[in-house]
């Protein structure tokens, strides 16, 4: 009897004694996790996209304008960490520019059928926005008319000169962006013959058009 009473209390002791340096054992800390910034939209890749605008031109030929539209292709380069995005984009547009001017009973008529360019892209981006600088090779296909009412004679030319512009783009969702762009258009120099009679003149015009792109 005497021998189970010290067993209990000697395993009651020994009870006590772990609980309490249990409960001196430091608690265990959980840290939270590291944060972890999002990860910043890149645009380096090949792209593919429509567009639609206006032009307006002040020339030798009148003052011609209208819509335009089209479609570009282009390929952007972005390191990892820099702001800066490097491209080269080329676009066919299809146009109806035009004007006409009468006198002395005849009516003469130009317009702008359709243009094209090869462009470098310079952008600043902020994640998804983007700022950008564009510049290079033009080509633009003019026509020229005349008529009395009775006869009538015409003439086109591809002509090749220079473009600048700048404009703005933002990825709103996966891998499409819209953007909003300016272009100058410096047509070079437009030869054509009317009625056996040559005429040369220029058809420099301005563009805005905004677009959709599907980067891949």
């Amino acid at each position: 009897m005497r021998l189970l009473t010290a067993l209990s209390t000697a395993l009651v002791t020994i009870g006590l004694a772990t609980a309490a340096s249990a409960a001196d054992l430091p608690r265990a800390v959980h840290k939270a996790p590291a944060y972890a910034p999002p990860a910043m939209y890149n645009w380096t890749g090949p792209y593919l996209g429509l567009n639609l605008g206006y032009g307006w031109s002040d020339s030798s030929f009148g003052n011609a304008d209208g819509v335009l539209g089209g479609a570009q292709i282009g390929y952007n380069w972005q390191g990892i960490g820099s702001p800066w995005v490097f491209g080269l984009e080329a676009d066919i547009q299809a146009a109806d520019m035009k004007a006409s001017e009468t006198a002395g009973g005849i009516t003469a008529t130009g317009k702008i059928n359709g243009f094209g360019t090869i462009r470098g892209r310079i952008g600043y981006a902020w994640d998804r926005a983007m700022l950008y600088g564009t510049g290079g090779f033009a080509f633009t296909r003019t026509e020229l008319s005349a008529t009395n009412g009775v006869v009538s004679v015409s003439d086109k030319d591809w002509s090749t000169g220079w473009t600048l512009g700048a404009g703005f783009e933002y990825a709103f969702w996966n891998n499409w962006s819209a953007k909003i762009e300016y272009l100058y258009v410096d047509s070079g120099d437009v030869n054509v013959t009317l009625a056996g009679v040559p005429v040369s003149g220029d058809y420099n015009f301005s563009v805005v058009r905004a677009g959709l792109n599907y980067r891949f």
